[in-house]
């Protein structure tokens, strides 16, 4: 049966099974009665019943010991009694609240009849059924979709162990990495560059001993799925949380055509067959006419006029102090001489005669507290005189005022330049020193004005006010606060505010010298209309009880009842609940005398618990259930409905029991409330006398609903809101709607005003209300109300554990759809778990009872959320913390794989096409085969002496050092500066022979070196390396460059040099006397087995002579060193380099930069492998330019050093790494002005390099330009080099040639593995900077590392290289050959299957671009996207972590660097948090949303830990597979890791 069909006898029939669980008596002794009608309550039991039969195991999140201390006790305010209260608070002091806990179930005192000892009986029975069945359940939660159905991760494979498995493309991993039991240090790992943020690397955390992190629950040892029990905390709660996501809940994901490119995200569906609307159209609802009554005022001033000077001592208003004592009478004839004399001197004495400061019409600001309605009624009405238009808002205050900004705005946009205050609220306005009102945030200019009458003039005995009759003016303007937090003013005609109170007064029958008592705000709403403006038009005497005495005492309203046997009282479900706590201290209370008792918050759907409740404890006190009259109001429709006074014996009006499953798809269904998800709605009664009601549907055009559909309310009456102040295209869609029929027929010429409340018209004209627009989210195109989500959380054991019901409900938009958040106040006194299990539950609670899935649950200490100035929550501030990472609460709970179901389809491989397919379809499509190669180095050769270069026996660089010691002894190679930019030594040709020789001789006679003997050179970046390296050449021994072990970190970096030096074979090391003391000292002994070095030679002492040969190589293919270096991803490989290899480096630079030895060249870089060896220790020697050498360490004493030197020595090429580039960027932002000042002037600098085996850095390489942009650095300049381990420089920006270029690529198609170019800004574009111009001699080609085919342009595939100073394979212990074959000697598997090919492991693309090279032909660019190990494949498509990345760094200043990797399908971001420990919890909704909107996967787990966490290498790259294995290892000691479920 409908509820909106049939006159008022087609009610729904009450069963008795239902009145009798509505009129039985209610234990009112717990706290939040008004929202937990007993059968919600029920339901939400029965609810977390059922998710207990299939209990699983959540991962409880963890957290550091200091952060849960802080939490639970130092963050903690002590109550807050000093705000009022409003809305969702119920703020009575703790002691009471607490006092009340401990008599759940007493029974309701005072007399009752039968029904109170059942319901005793049921109180109790209820608790310990909830209680046994909550002790089984410990934190069981939602289970997820199945769409985090990933695949593998190309690093770390899905295994449960914690080493890495080794990639088909790369060396055999050799560092050890972390082992979680032995405790060793992580090796392989090299010491950051440091800089002023000095990482510690990872190893240095120690073995995982007795950590003093709180261990939560089973965590410590639990059964695998494969019942393999893990040790690791971590992994068992990954494990677990693998599990969990494993059951199947919401639907999978339905296929869809996906195309090419665009990745289209599934569109929400409501579900299966979704319930619809059956009923016939819906007509409009008429109220009955509007009487006219023959003394009604002509308007409300000449009410005022006509009780001041016929009833002057008619008391009119009378205050209470906080205290409960009456202060004063305001009797009508005060009222008129008062409100006259603040009329006069709004108009004559503000400004000066000939320019009055307000004139007629203006818009004033009446600034008031709540508990001074005295004054406030007074200057209203002056105002009202004044023809002057009041807006009033509220008291703004100092301290954490949410929104005050917002009311700055109205005021300025209402054009307000005055506020009229009251001499105590005066006093209480925060003032500046001078003693001056500061101005408000976001407030315009206003002059303060005390309404007191002693700072007031008196008018002449001839002066009165003009009493017009009500018009079309504007008579006061009513604040509102939108969803989104803004503030907008509702106009209110003279005409329209009289028709209202002429309403009301047929609506309620007042009658003259009524007594009324008012708990509401007497500035807004239903309090403004009914205690200020309709009393006076019937000379009624209001009795005005504070927020601050019903604070003290909840009963207060109730006492004034029966002192001044009132009539009405206006009070919110709030204040009957309060009386409910408190009422049995009272003995003699009598409401018989009240005739209307008006629930203001009568509208809001839960307010019916609280009707019934206190209608069962007070119908023994005289109160009869006729007398509750619930109405439904809204700031733009003024009284839309309210239910009359009924006489006695006239049956109750019926109750819609309606099914939430319907509510969410807008249809109406009644239900048996033996149901689980049912609403229970009582009617606010009928529609207004004089005024027209129609509902419509709440999206979209106003189109008329039917008799079974929810729909807004919308009003047609003399008596509305006329229009938003100063915004005409709102007013137009809120205050002038013209509703049409099914068939778009209009309904009319008259406009209707939308009321922003929802529900429908039942029979009988009845109106009943279901939430209100604001308060609606549309979650998957089904419609929730926040109201009903916020009853069924409190349901949850509400008095065990919210804070006085503070709560907030509000979505957010993430990937095109709403998602729920829930924010909530925990009592001080809740432990991690308390709070842990309360979440589980809610969330299981709200699944079941709404079929919504909860995505983010935060808790927050108690009294931290943003107040309304009445006390109640702001909900558009919380959301707003929220939104931008500032809410700082102390326990999460994030749930996007259960909610997101919207993610595009998994991407699935298509099965490999065969060649000839390839390239046919290649040749189609007009496509090029990706390849490109640099210019010949044959015949390339310039004039000066490389003539001789090219001659065969100046293949070996021994031999081309000692051509040129004879020919230019004295010409400088080498200049090593200092920190102070100093020259602290330097090296000419000859000295540098002769050095050598010196060291080559040491070791044949100290060292018994023999040829081929592999040599370990452990030197800091300076001459001795350069020496020790030609040394070894004249010696025929194989040099090893290794980077010494860090003095304050030799726990961590001298494990690495020890590596090394065992897996390069080295039978010596040689160093000088201040590292070899290292080596051996007690620090050293505690890291490595310092007895199995192998012997050190110190050459800081040489001998005198010479030795008597130098040795000739004489195979161009023999080793001339071994370059070792540790990957991203922590492997440790060393590759070998022939002399030949060497010499063509060598040349190939020589061209590329035009390097000969008049140039001079600036090098920052460390010198220990890659190209960085190269321009540090070969170049010069073969070049003859000279290279000044700046450690980048010294940096990190004087940041300005290396472009000081580069200015002062005029130097036209530079080269340095991104460590470099980062500290200047950092460490010279704020000092450009002094540099320049100090004479810097990069104007003549030519390129400046960057040295990196990455994709190119963009965003740093443009800061870096912009910032030195002003000292005269090119922006054209800034290029950067890309080599790896196979060839250590494939490209480099060389002098001639074009600029490099940039392009943007849409990262969508780049995770199909396609390139696709968007314009600069586009959405998810990706910048990428072309790697530098391709050396002379070097080919490169793209291949699928799949199939090993040639790729065409527009596609994504891996850079294989071929070119004379390709490395020769790598130099292993293992020594397996079919790695190093696959990676050196690769061959494609069509077309061109006869050249040999070395793989780079890199991803990239190649692009012929329309600029020319040198030689006149066009310039082909290669872009390198990232390494091949590092890429994560994830739903089929492929990841790189960088992009992830950046997209986390951005969200919230706090971060300062994330690196992420993959566990067990998983994917796990690890986030540098810098700030206080207290804001660590903001990030993990921020990080989770970032990643869901800009690359479509859910993150798994978000770790939050301390700076420097996450270790670099030297190169400045993060080395994410250490990170995983110290995150796995429980290493890491993070300061929160939140399990996404």
């Amino acid at each position: 049966m409908d509820v909106s069909s049939g006159g008022p006898d087609r009610r729904p029939p009450v069963t008795p099974a239902s009145s009798a669980r509505y009129h039985r008596r209610r234990s009112s002794g717990t706290r939040d009665e008004r929202y937990r009608s007993d059968v919600h309550t029920e339901a939400v039991q029965a609810a977390l019943a059922k998710h207990k039969e299939r209990k699983m195991a959540v991962p409880m999140p963890s957290k550091r010991r200091s952060l849960v201390v802080q939490t639970s006790v130092d963050a903690y305010t002590p109550p807050d009694t000093s705000s009022g209260s409003e809305g969702d608070e119920v703020a009575l002091g703790d002691d009471e609240e607490d006092g009340e806990e401990g008599r759940v179930g007493g029974g309701g005192g005072g007399g009752g009849g039968g029904g109170a000892s059942s319901s005793r009986e049921g109180s109790v029975v209820t608790e310990t059924w909830i209680s046994r069945a909550l002790h089984a359940t410990s934190s069981a939660t939602t289970s997820s979709t199945g769409s985090s159905s990933s695949s593998s991760t190309r690093s770390g494979g899905s295994g449960g162990g914690g080493g890495l498995a080794e990639n088909h493309s790369a060396p055999p991993d050799v560092t050890g990495g972390y082992t979680p039991n032995s405790g060793g240090p992580a090796q392989g790992q090299e010491r950051p560059l440091g800089g002023d943020r000095p990482r510690g690397p990872l190893g240095s955390l120690g073995p995982p001993g007795p950590r003093q992190t709180p261990k939560y629950g089973n965590a410590e040892l639990m059964d695998t799925g494969d019942g393999v029990p893990v040790s690791s905390r971590v992994s068992a709660k990954i494990q677990q949380l693998v599990n969990t996501l494993k059951r199947p809940k919401r639907p999978p994901l339905t296929d869809f055509f996906v195309d090419d490119f665009e990745e289209l995200l599934e569109a929400q569906l409501p579900g299966p067959d979704p319930p619809k609307a059956e009923g016939g159209p819906m007509g409009v609802e008429e109220g009955e006419p509007l009487g006219v009554v023959t003394n009604w005022p002509s308007s409300l001033e000449a009410g005022l006029q006509r009780w001041g000077t016929v009833s002057p001592k008619a008391p009119c208003l009378t205050c209470m102090d906080p205290n409960g004592k009456l202060l004063h009478v305001l009797t009508y004839g005060k009222l008129w001489s008062r409100s006259v004399k603040v009329a006069f001197n709004l108009l004559h004495k503000l400004g000066s005669k000939q320019e009055p400061l307000v004139h007629p019409g203006d818009r004033v600001a009446l600034v008031f507290p709540n508990n001074d309605p005295a004054s406030f009624m007074t200057s209203f009405y002056g105002c009202l005189l004044a023809q002057v238009v009041p807006v009033p808002i509220e008291v703004p205050l100092s301290r954490k005022d949410a929104g005050c900004k917002q009311v700055g705005f109205l005021l300025g946009s209402c054009g307000v330049t005055l506020a009229l205050t009251s001499d105590a609220c005066h006093k209480g306005l925060p003032k500046t020193s001078t003693g001056e009102i500061p101005q408000f945030k976001g407030w315009p200019k206003v002059m303060w004005l005390v309404t007191e009458s002693k700072h007031l003039s008196k008018p002449p005995r001839d002066w009165f006010p003009v009493v017009k009759e009500a018009n079309q003016d504007t008579a006061y303007i009513e604040y509102k606060t939108c969803k989104d937090g803004g503030v907008l003013g509702v106009t209110v005609t003279r005409a329209a505010m009289l028709a209202h109170c002429q309403a009301l007064t047929q609506a309620c029958s007042y009658t003259e010298a009524e007594t009324m008592v008012n708990v509401l705000d007497f500035k807004k709403d239903v309090g403004l209309w009914h205690a200020i403006l309709t009393s006076v038009m019937n000379m009624m005497h209001v009795i005005s009880v504070p927020y601050a005495l019903m604070k003290v005492n909840p009963l207060s309203w109730i006492q004034r009842v029966c002192q001044f046997k009132a009539k009405v009282a206006c009070v919110k479900s709030r204040d009957m609940h309060w009386a409910l706590v408190t009422h049995r201290d009272q003995r003699d209370v009598d409401l018989s005398s009240l005739r209307m008792l008006l629930v203001a918050d009568g509208s809001n759907p839960w307010s019916i618990s609280s009707c019934d409740a206190f209608l069962n404890v007070f119908q023994t006190k005289g109160l009869r259930s006729e007398v509750i009259c619930p109405c439904a109001s809204s700031t733009e429709g003024l009284t839309v409905a309210i239910r009359r006074p009924l006489e006695e014996g006239v049956a109750a009006p019926g109750r819609g029991v309606l099914s939430m499953q319907g509510l969410s798809h807008g249809v109406i269904r009644l239900d048996s409330e033996e149901k689980l998800s049912v609403l229970t709605l009582q009617d606010v009664g009928g529609v207004m006398p004089g005024a027209v009601m129609c509902v419509v549907r709440p999206e979209g055009f106003p189109q008329l609903c039917r008799t079974d559909e929810i729909g807004e309310l919308c009003v047609s009456s003399v008596a509305t809101g006329t229009g938003y102040y100063g915004l005409t295209g709102m007013t137009k869609n809120t205050f002038e709607v013209f509703p049409v029929s099914e068939n778009g027929v209009p309904l009319g010429e008259r406009g209707f005003t939308r009321t922003g409340l929802l529900g429908f018209l039942g029979g009988g004209g009845l109106t009943f209300v279901a939430g209100k627009m604001d308060g609606l989210m549309v979650v998957g195109a089904r419609r929730h109300n926040a109201d009903d989500l916020v009853a069924t959380a409190l349901a949850v054991e509400p008095m065990k554990f919210v804070y006085r019901g503070r709560i907030a409900v509000f979505s957010i938009t993430v990937l095109h759809d709403e998602r729920v958040v829930v924010v909530a106040e925990q009592r001080p006194d809740s432990t991690e778990e308390d709070s842990f299990q309360w979440m589980s539950r809610v969330l299981q609670a709200i699944d079941g009872i709404h079929q919504v899935g909860v995505y983010c649950l935060a808790l927050v200490p108690s009294n931290t959320l943003p107040k309304t100035p009445l006390g109640g929550l702001h909900l558009s501030e919380t959301k707003q913390l929220f939104l931008e990472g500032r809410l700082h609460p102390c326990n999460v709970l994030m749930c996007p794989h259960t909610c997101v179901t919207n993610l595009p389809k998994p991407r699935q491989k298509q099965p490999e096409v065969g060649p000839a397919s390839v390239m046919v379809g290649n040749l189609v499509s007009g496509k090029r085969i990706a390849q490109a190669s640099g210019r010949d180095l044959g015949h390339l050769e310039d004039q000066d002496q490389s003539k001789c270069l090219c001659d065969p026996q100046f293949l070996f660089l021994s031999d081309v050092l000692q051509w040129r010691s004879q020919t230019t002894p004295d010409h400088v190679l080498y200049t090593l500066l200092n920190s102070r930019g100093a020259v602290s030594s330097s090296l000419t040709c000859l000295q540098l022979h002769k050095r050598a020789e010196k060291i080559s001789a040491m070791l044949g006679e100290r060292g018994h070196r023999v040829e081929g003997d592999h040599i370990a050179l452990v030197y800091p970046p300076g001459m001795d390396l350069i020496a020790a390296f030609y040394g070894c050449l004249y010696a025929g021994c194989v040099p090893v460059t290794v980077r010494p072990p860090h003095p304050q970190n030799i726990s961590t970096t001298l494990p690495t040099v020890k590596m090394i030096v065992e897996v390069s074979r080295s039978v010596c090391v040689m160093t000088t006397q201040l590292i070899s003391k290292l080596l051996k000292s007690k620090e050293a002994s505690a890291a490595v087995d310092v007895r199995s070095w192998p012997p050190v030679l110190e050459t800081d002492d040489l001998p005198k002579k010479k030795p008597s040969l130098l040795y000739k190589p004489s195979n161009p293919e023999s080793l001339a060193y071994l370059d070792f270096s540790v990957s991203t991803t922590g492997m440790l490989a060393g590759v070998k380099m022939s002399h030949s290899s060497t010499s063509a480096f060598c040349r190939s630079i020589k061209l590329q930069c035009e390097l000969y030895p008049s140039r001079e060249v600036a090098i920052c870089l460390d010198p220990y492998c890659g190209l960085g060896f190269v321009l540090w220790c070969l170049s010069s020697v073969h070049s003859g330019h000279q290279s000044i050498l700046i450690p980048p360490a010294e940096l990190e004493a004087n940041p300005g050093v290396w472009l000081l030197a580069v200015s002062q020595m005029r130097v036209r090429d530079t080269f340095c790494s991104y460590s470099v580039m980062e500290l200047c960027t950092r460490s010279l932002g704020t000092q450009t002005d002094a540099l320049k000042a100090r004479g810097l002037d990069l104007s003549r600098v030519r390129t400046c390099v960057v040295v990196a085996e990455e994709r190119p850095r963009t965003a740093l390489s443009q800061s870096f330009s912009k910032l030195f942009k002003d000292l005269g650095l090119h922006t054209r300049a800034i290029s950067t080099s890309f080599g790896c381990r196979v060839n250590l420089a494939i490209c480099l920006q060389g002098t001639s040639g074009p600029d490099p270029t940039t392009v943007y690529v849409d990262m969508r198609a780049l995770r199909h593995d396609r390139v696709r170019l968007v314009e600069r800004g586009s959405p998810h574009s990706l910048p990428l900077m072309e790697s530098g111009k391709i050396l002379p001699g070097v080919r490169i080609i793209i291949a699928n590392p799949e199939t090993k085919g040639p790729m065409g342009e527009s596609h994504l595939g891996e850079i294989w290289v071929q070119s004379g100073h390709n490395a020769s394979g790598y130099f292993t212990v293992y020594g397996d050959e079919v790695l190093q074959s696959d990676h050196f000697t690769s061959r494609l598997s069509f077309g061109d299957t006869q050249t040999v090919w070395a793989r780079t492991g890199y991803l990239g693309f190649l692009r012929r671009t329309e600029l020319t090279d040198a030689n006149g032909e066009r310039h082909d660019a290669l872009y390198v996207v990232g390494a091949l190990d590092e890429a994560m494949e994830l739903r089929g498509m492929r990841y790189h972590p960088i992009d992830i990345e950046t997209s986390v760094i951005r969200t919230h200043k706090s971060i300062t660097e994330c690196a992420v990797f993959t566990w067990t399908n998983l994917l796990v971001v690890v986030v540098e948090l810098e700030g206080s420990e207290q804001e660590a919890l903001d990030l993990v909704a921020l990080v989770t949303n970032v990643v869901l909107e800009e690359h479509y996967l859910i993150v798994g787990v978000v770790v939050v830990v301390d700076i420097g966490v996450i270790p670099i290498n030297s190169r400045g790259e993060k080395q994410r597979m250490h990170l995983r294995d110290g995150f796995l290892a429980d290493q890491l000691d993070p300061i929160y890791v939140a399990y996404n479920m």
